[in-house]
Parts: structure tokens; C-alpha cells; sequence
């Protein structure tokens, strides 16, 4: 019986997808790309003027992170649960101990559901003040909270279904599917990922403005970090696109 993209290879992308989780959403020595800014205009009626937590400059230092995602945590948690039904909004906030690990930070999934926000040593000794990781951990929970995980690995498995498809109807042997398919797996998931980084943008500029921390101020990071340009296919979009994204969602605050 002809299968188009065998169980056991979408199982293993899908696993791979999982493990990793949206990542290099901030690497700063990978090159991004570009996408239309989110057009959702947050509910602001809730806001408060920010109580400027995030006045403390220099590298982020164990107790300044602690407290920081004392006060972003449960920002984001009522985020998740106000902007989605039936989620786990349980976040688990880690920090990858490993001193090789590149600057980085991404979401991903625990084998029962949870949640989790993954940040790097080198990542953490980059950021320059509180207000930038604030931000940055806003960014990564608006990934989970609006679904972008899934919606990846549901590309991918489009993807790669239609590639193994496409070269199946060209008398294409299996090796050549079985490649296809990945290709068409990877081509899936980067569809939208893009648009998925300036939507987390806009949502993670709320939860650190209502964290009391300044989402501008925060996106200066990105002034620092390589811009990956318009990439076709990119996975990040260029870096004023960002900057702009989070003004934007300010100017509605």
C-alpha cells in the first residue's frame, strides 16, 4: 500500500520539531527574515502604566533573572489563560547551564504538556539590561500562547506529505521521496515563521509592558544582533521590522 509520508519519518521530524521547539527565536548569530506585523490591537483596557522594573542596566545576574520571571511569569500565565482554552499555562522557566550553547532562547514542550522557556547562559550574558530579557521572555511565551508550536509542526506535516505526493506522481524513487518529503517538511514549517515572530513580538511587548517593564527599550536588543535581512524562507524577519512591531504595539498602550 502506497503511503506518501511514512509514519515512522513524520514521527521523527514531528519529535525532532518538538524537542527543539521554536528555536533561535533570538539567536544572535543566526540570521533571520520578514512578514506582515500582527494586525490584532491587544485589549488594553486592563493595562497599567509599567512601574519601571526594568531601570537596572548591565549583564542580567542570577537574582535579577529570578526576579524578573517572578514578575513576567505570571503576566504571561493570565495572557495564556484570558487568550486561549483549554492550554497548559503552566510556563516552566529554564536556563540552559551548558557553556557551549549559543546565545538563545526558545519554547518547546515537556513530555506532559508543559510549557517551557529555555534560555542560554551565553544569552543571558549578551542582554544588557532587564528590560531586554523582559521582553524577550514575553516574546516567548506569546509562542506558546498563540499556538505557534503546533501550527509549525501542522505545516511540516502538510509539507511534507505534499512533497512525498508530488514526487510519487513523477515516478521518483524512494530515496528521492523520502528527501522531498523532508525538504517539503522544512519548507512547511518556515511557511509562516516569519509572521509568527512579529505576532510573538506584539504580544510579548504586552506582557513586559504590563510586567512594568519597557518593551522598547527591551527591543534594542536587536539593534546589537545580526540582521538576517528578507530572507526567502527565512525563519526571522529583518530587525527594523521588529524594532517597528514592538513601537507599533506601544503606541496602542
Amino acid at each position: 500500500m502506497f503511503n506518501p509520508l511514512p509514519k515512522s519519518r513524520l514521527r521523527v521530524f514531528v519529535s525532532l520539531l518538538a524537542v527543539t521547539g521554536l528555536s533561535a527565536c533570538v539567536d544572535v548569530n543566526v540570521p533571520s527574515s520578514t512578514s506582515a506585523p500582527s494586525t490584532q490591537v491587544p485589549d488594553t483596557s486592563y493595562v497599567q502604566q509599567p512601574v519601571a522594573r526594568g531601570l537596572q542596566s548591565g549583564p542580567v545576574t542570577v537574582e535579577s533573572f529570578a526576579a524578573i520571571v517572578r514578575h513576567v511569569e505570571p503576566i504571561a500565565e493570565s495572557e495564556c489563560r484570558a487568550r486561549t482554552q483549554g492550554a497548559n499555562c503552566d510556563f516552566k522557566i529554564v536556563v540552559d547551564s551548558d557553556p557551549s550553547a549559543p546565545a538563545n532562547a526558545y519554547q518547546s514542550v515537556d513530555s506532559t504538556g508543559r510549557p517551557v522557556l529555555t534560555f542560554s547562559v551565553a544569552l543571558l550574558t549578551d542582554l544588557q539590561n532587564n528590560d531586554e530579557l523582559a521582553f524577550i521572555l514575553g516574546h516567548e511565551a506569546a509562542h506558546h500562547i498563540r499556538g505557534h508550536l503546533d501550527r509549525s509542526q501542522d505545516s511540516a506535516i502538510l509539507g511534507g506529505i505534499l512533497g512525498g505526493v508530488l514526487a510519487t506522481a513523477i515516478g521518483a524513487g524512494a530515496s528521492t521521496v523520502e528527501t522531498v518529503q523532508n525538504l517539503g517538511a522544512t519548507v512547511g514549517a518556515r511557511r509562516f515563521s516569519k509572521s509568527y515572530e512579529l505576532e510573538a513580538d506584539q504580544l510579548g511587548t504586552v506582557i513586559a509592558y504590563r510586567a512594568g517593564y519597557n518593551p522598547i527599550r527591551g527591543a534594542a536588543f536587536f539593534t546589537r544582533i545580526a540582521d538576517p535581512g528578507d530572507q526567502f524562507l527565512g525563519s526571522h524577519p529583518p530587525n527594523d521590522q521588529r524594532i517597528e512591531t514592538v513601537r507599533r504595539t506601544m503606541a496602542t498602550l
